[in-house]
């Protein structure tokens, strides 16, 4: 899925929403546990509830990598019942030596060996261009660098000065060289509202995966006051405030109100924005 394929769901979902699927079977709903694969089911109750209400889907490879085999199995099935008109992140956060990150590239882009062909994966910039350089041999597929993040420790080394601006500045400005934004996305966090005007100097056209709406308690209209472009550039991403929103039998319908509470706040701050 490129750029204006992208822009153009958002516009017709009226959404920008990301929908981060996480799923922890200590969590989930107990009457789930009779099926052969619980999460397996909790996911897609999750993706039909919410499936016209997000643009994207983003399942955490961690949480399905902890349970062996059957956790990546589990990461494949649900790849593949998310509808083809959704664009999808493999959360793995993976970078590498460069024979070591094409692997990882293969992966997760390469239906052919693993069954799976995310659009998207998230990779950590910190051993430089040629643990990049493999995933963005793929073309037709998104890079998305972490910059700023929503964590608690990022100021240990994201906010250091370098001479040159602050580390996750550098980040932005060195990556923009090796891709353009048709390819390349930054990770910045909805928990750090006030950087957005300053990395939207640096990156006015990439698209940027802001993590920490909802549970994290960063606020929407921050993000979008200095995030926005005018491709929207923005997939906001709810994981725990969506998926874990109820506890029963009927955790689905809990899952698609907050997540419709979300894309309605999003419509109105696109229509302000004259982007729908």
């Amino acid at each position: 899925m490129n750029k204006e394929q992208l822009f153009t769901q958002i516009q017709k979902k009226k959404s920008f929403l990301c929908v981060g699927l996480d799923p922890v079977l200590e969590q989930i709903p107990v009457h789930l546990l009779k099926y052969n694969d619980p999460i397996l089911e909790f996911n897609k109750q999750i993706i039909d509830a919410t499936k016209d209400l997000c643009v994207a889907y983003k399942p955490n490879t961690a949480f399905y990598e902890c349970r062996g085999a059957k956790g990546w199995a589990t990461l494949t099935d649900t790849w593949q019942y998310i509808p083809e008109d959704l664009f999808t992140i493999a959360d793995a956060k993976r970078g590498d030596i460069g024979n070591t990150s094409a692997m990882y590239a293969d992966a997760f882009f390469n239906k052919d060996k693993t069954e799976m062909s995310f659009d998207a994966i998230t990779v950590a910039p910190y051993m430089g261009k040629d643990s990049v350089s493999p995933f963005l041999k793929y073309s037709d597929k998104w890079v998305i660098l972490l910059a700023l993040t929503s964590n608690e420790g990022h100021a240990d080394f994201q906010l250091l000065e370098t001479g040159n601006g602050k580390l996750h500045e550098e980040v932005i400005r060195a990556s923009s060289k090796w891709a353009n934004s048709d390819q390349l996305m930054y990770v910045v966090g909805a928990t750090r509202g006030s950087a957005f005007k300053e990395i939207r100097r640096l990156a006015p056209d990439n698209f940027l995966l802001v993590p920490g709406v909802g549970a994290q308690g960063g606020s929407l209209a921050d993000v979008c006051e200095f995030g926005f472009n005018d491709k929207c550039g923005l997939l906001v991403n709810s994981s725990r405030g969506i998926i874990f929103a109820g506890k029963g039998e009927d955790f689905a319908e809990k899952a698609r109100e907050e997540a419709l509470k979300l894309q309605q706040e999003m419509e109105v701050l696109l229509k302000a924005a004259s982007l729908i």
